[in-house]
């Protein structure tokens, strides 16, 4: 994580990005900020909300801001994962005016895209909380943010999928094509793995799901399924493993989905298509 909160001020504070933690301050790159402020001003801002929306990554926030100066210091004034409205402050800001106004962007910037990952996940977790299901990410996020992307998906109410490659079996169809099969491709991976992993296979009709419950799978991915074939898996599955339903949910269909009685729903749209919560810094 600080190597990413690092590439985040050194994108804006160097022309090759080449900026390091304990070398040059950054503020000092500022070449706004180092002309208009003197080198002892303090300035103490207020991050506030200007729409509607679930609050995520004030951690990160602070974290960047202590990169960029150490005086610096946040001060949250609402909990990840709070629902809040528009002119709601979330955090306080004050320190050095020239680090603060460095940070100012970066920090805006990881909060709103956060906020807005948690923001779309609580949307589609309303959208089924009469029903049994979980909303699951996916993979389907901003290179090198997978960890605060889920992060954010948590403080709305998600929960995540496999993190990355290294940390659950995901059998999808061209693994099981490259291996010849469903049960050839699970054989390989329990005689190169053993019961190391938790593995789950992707199946498109019910009759690779038949194939693929006799394999004995810790979870199936139904891929998109209509609901009346998503009803008939959940029945002939009969909760001997966990479905997930998936392939391109939206927030219109993911009730009808989660009311077949799948057990979970994974959207790729919580982090591949998030709109960013709108977020100010207000100097006071």
């Amino acid at each position: 994580m600080l190597s990413l909160l690092s590439l985040s001020i050194a994108e804006d504070v160097d022309a090759d990005g080449a900026w390091q933690s304990g070398k040059t301050a950054p503020s000092d790159r500022d070449v706004t900020s180092a002309a208009t402020l003197k080198t002892d001003a303090q300035l103490h801002g207020r991050l506030v909300a200007k729409e509607k929306g679930v609050v995520a990554g004030l951690p990160l926030a602070d974290a960047l801001c202590r990169l960029v100066d150490p005086e610096l210091r946040v001060a949250p004034s609402v909990e990840e994962g709070e629902r809040v409205e528009a002119g709601h402050l979330l955090a306080t800001v004050e320190g050095p005016g020239r680090a603060l106004l460095t940070a100012e962007r970066p920090a805006i910037n990881f909060v709103g895209r956060l906020s807005g990952v948690a923001t779309l996940t609580r949307r589609f977790v309303d959208a089924i909380s009469h029903t049994k299901a979980d909303i699951l990410d996916t993979r389907k996020t901003l290179p090198g943010h997978r960890r605060p992307d889920k992060y954010a998906v948590r403080q709305g109410g998600g929960q995540n999928h496999r993190m990355g490659l290294y940390d659950m079996i995901l059998i999808k169809d061209n693994h099981i094509d490259g291996a010849g099969g469903i049960a050839e491709a699970v054989r390989r991976v329990r005689e190169t793995h053993g019961d190391t992993y938790p593995i789950e296979v992707e199946v498109k009709t019910l009759d690779e799901l038949e194939e693929a419950l006799s394999l004995a799978p810790d979870y199936l991915l139904l891929d998109n399924m209509s609901p009346e074939t998503l009803r008939r898996a959940v029945d002939h599955t009969d909760g001997r493993v966990p479905l997930e339903a998936s392939g391109g949910v939206t927030l219109k269909t993911v009730s009808t989905v989660a009311e077949t009685g799948v057990d979970a729903v994974s959207v790729g749209a919580l982090t591949h298509s998030p709109k960013t919560l709108d977020i100010s810094m207000r100097i006071d």
